[in-house]
């Protein structure tokens, strides 16, 4: 019976990383346009922004031919990387991460936004 919160609270957490996981990378597909103006996902072209190609997992400030802001790289030289935990805190408010930054984007407040987002990002961001 003592057992009984810890087994419901490890219940909720698992279920918790589980919704955070997942995304549907279609509507993710719909959501990245506002973000295709400054970001390619299928080509390692450089825009406005870096491009994205295996971005997640992948260390923060290695795109070659990209100059990013001293904010970035300093958080670079802290080991950021952009697993989908940091993904999803940086599509919210990309300035509450990196606070010079370049990013002008305000950020996505919607967390099923961001979750379609990394989840596509993770589906279509493969190299050429």
């Amino acid at each position: 019976m003592r057992l009984l919160p810890f087994a419901a609270a490890a219940a909720l957490l698992a279920s918790h990383a589980a919704a955070f996981a997942q995304g549907d990378p279609a509507k993710g597909e719909a959501v990245f346009k506002r973000c295709a103006v400054c970001h390619e996902v299928n080509k390692t072209k450089n825009k406005v922004g870096p491009h994205l190609v295996g971005i997640v997992g992948r260390k923060a400030g290695v795109v070659e031919d990209y100059k990013y802001s001293k904010s970035l790289m300093e958080k670079a030289a802290e080991g950021l990387v952009w697993d989908k935990e940091a993904l999803d805190k940086y599509l919210e408010k990309p300035k509450a991460l990196i606070p010079q930054g370049k990013m002008a984007f305000a950020g996505l407040r919607n967390k099923a936004d961001r979750d379609n987002v990394i989840a596509y990002l993770e589906k279509a961001g493969k190299a050429e």
